[in-house]
């Protein structure tokens, strides 16, 4: 069972103690690719600057490009309750709370692959 998470960071931080952390970027790059949102993640990234990276670039789709948000959210299956549940509030805590959202969905289909593909 996945374990609850409160933040971005304690969520990479969980991943990596499970050596996992290449295969949650490499799942990031294929969803961001698949919904056409291009986005740069060097293989040595720290957890840092991926949760840095993946906030701007939520907040960047929200306020420029609204559709390829919409897409990127489809795509990497985030649900509509979720981001219904989100606060109404400023643009960059709303991003902050989407991109935790996406890190935990796209954490949640490593973990699964890794722990149903043995």
């Amino acid at each position: 069972m996945l374990p609850n998470y409160n933040n971005s960071l304690e969520l990479l931080e969980s991943v990596q103690q499970e050596q996992l952390y290449q295969k949650l970027l490499m799942q990031l790059k294929k969803d961001f690719e698949l919904a056409n949102v291009p986005i740069n993640l060097p293989l040595d990234i720290a957890p840092e600057e991926l949760k840095s990276i993946i906030h701007e670039k939520i907040y960047f789709l929200i306020v420029e490009k609204f559709p390829e948000y919409l897409n990127l959210l489809y795509v990497v299956d985030i649900s509509e309750n979720e981001i219904k549940r989100i606060a109404p509030s400023d643009v960059v805590d709303i991003s902050a709370e989407v991109s935790f959202l996406l890190l935990k969905r796209e954490w949640q289909k490593v973990w699964y692959k890794a722990k149903y593909s043995r």
